[in-house]
């Protein structure tokens, strides 16, 4: 590790001026969002330009880059579409909180790709997720949601909880929180069918919300039957099931959902979907809207909790209309398979090389190297698999050899601009770098 960080310094010394001078210093930590500082480096590295799958920095280095913005930029960087809707709308305004014909255009795009019949747009994922619960909550008059040990979604409060020797609790790393999450939040096991059924049996949860694979984690796939027995129970119990595909949104242009004919009530979807540009949407089905017109007609006029006042604006209409009419295309994502195949292989190739015991896991165009042996089954063995300073000297180790993945674990995103050639050049990379732990 200490051998990578010098080797990372001695290279960047424009990166090291700025990180060190006085702007950098007015904000907190020195970088403008504190995650900036989650990758193992010395000082950040300042980026100059992005196209396509490529990173330059501002000391003049190139990086293939499998990070892409831990998928906000799950497509590429400036996507020749998406430049040209943003050509196109500037001088006419950015936001104004009226429809635009982009935005009604969307409606359908997002109705025929995703199957629900009923769209609202955010700002966030972390935002849908939250106006996704509230008319959950609402609609079903039940106080409570369910969520999965070890999961992701933005930063929506109530999913910050965990099981902690089988007991559910507030996560401790979560910041300024005062209130017993674990009141209105229950939390089982993922792929733990029974547990679910037991959670769900006083009838009294309003939602369950649910990736349909663990991400943002060490990743944990679905066991054979388990999302039909997801939507059995909730089915039963007359709870409503959202799935978030903000991650999995890898897996094809429908995502997961559509992949594999799941039938969620709520669906929701951020990050990549305006190729870049903050935006996302929420889907729901013609029941929740019925019981959503009624609680509107009754409720008097005020604040709903539901909208930001730069949700669904002009630019990120325009360029969520390119991202899905343009660029989340079928002929992309079968490059993105075909190389995320190759990776995941050549990964596997290098591991066993080495004799090393660890595994790889991949939902699409996603991979992750794990270092623990797998598949996993669930969050608390997740969180049991990681293996933080390894991970780090790793993660510095393949960004010295040309290669950026993301920081927050062992994430790889094969994009549509992504060649053969980079991922060549990341299993090389890695092999090089697990065969010095290795040895």
């Amino acid at each position: 590790m200490a051998a990578e960080r010098a080797r990372y310094a001695s290279a960047r010394p424009r990166s090291a001026a700025l990180a060190g001078a006085a702007g950098a210093g007015s904000y907190y930590a020195g970088v403008p969002m504190h995650w900036m500082l989650d990758w193992p480096l010395p000082f950040p590295m300042v980026i100059a330009d992005a196209q396509g799958a490529t990173l330059t920095d501002v000391d003049g280095l190139t990086l293939a880059d499998f990070c892409l913005g831990d998928t906000g930029s799950m497509f590429g960087h400036s996507p020749p579409a998406v430049v040209r809707a943003l050509a196109a709308q500037n001088g006419h305004g950015f936001t104004y909180m009226l429809p635009t014909e982009h935005a009604l255009t969307v409606g359908g795009l997002l109705r025929e790709r995703f199957g629900l019949p009923h769209w609202q747009i955010a700002t966030t994922a972390s935002d849908a997720n939250r106006f996704a619960l509230r008319v959950a909550r609402a609609v079903t008059d039940r106080p409570r949601i369910l969520v999965m040990n070890g999961c992701y979604h933005g930063a929506v409060d109530e999913t910050y909880v965990e099981l902690d020797g089988g007991r559910a609790r507030n996560r401790p790393a979560l910041i300024g929180q005062f209130v017993d999450l674990t009141e209105g939040t229950r939390v089982v096991e993922f792929n733990d069918v029974a547990a679910l059924e037991r959670a769900l049996a006083p009838c009294d949860v309003a939602c369950v919300i649910t990736e349909p694979v663990l991400t943002n984690c060490c990743m944990v796939l679905p066991e054979p039957g388990y999302h039909a027995a997801l939507r059995r129970a909730t089915r039963a119990t007359g709870t409503l099931l959202l799935i978030d595909e903000t991650h999995t949104i890898s897996s094809g242009p429908g995502g997961y959902t559509r992949l594999h004919g799941l039938e969620p009530d709520l669906f929701v979807l951020g990050k990549p979907i305006a190729g870049g540009i903050p935006a996302s949407a929420w889907g729901f089905s013609d029941a929740i809207a019925a019981s959503w017109d009624r609680l509107r007609r009754e409720k008097p006029p005020g604040h709903s909790g539901l909208g930001t006042t730069l949700s669904a604006n002009a630019l990120a209409m325009a360029t969520m209309h390119a991202t899905l009419a343009e660029v989340m295309t079928e002929a992309a994502y079968a490059h993105m398979e075909a190389l995320a195949a190759r990776l995941q292989a050549g990964l596997a190739a290098a591991i066993g090389g080495h004799r090393l015991p660890w595994h790889v896991a991949r939902v699409g165009a996603r991979v992750e190297f794990i270092c623990a042996p797998g598949p996993l089954r669930n969050g608390t063995e997740a969180v049991a698999a990681h293996a933080p300073e390894i991970e780090q000297a790793i993660h510095i180790g393949l960004l010295n050899r040309g290669c950026l993945i993301a920081p927050f674990h062992n994430m790889m995103l094969v994009c549509p601009a992504t060649t053969r050639e980079q991922v060549d050049q990341l299993v090389a990379a890695f092999g090089d770098v697990a065969g010095s732990l290795a040895g």
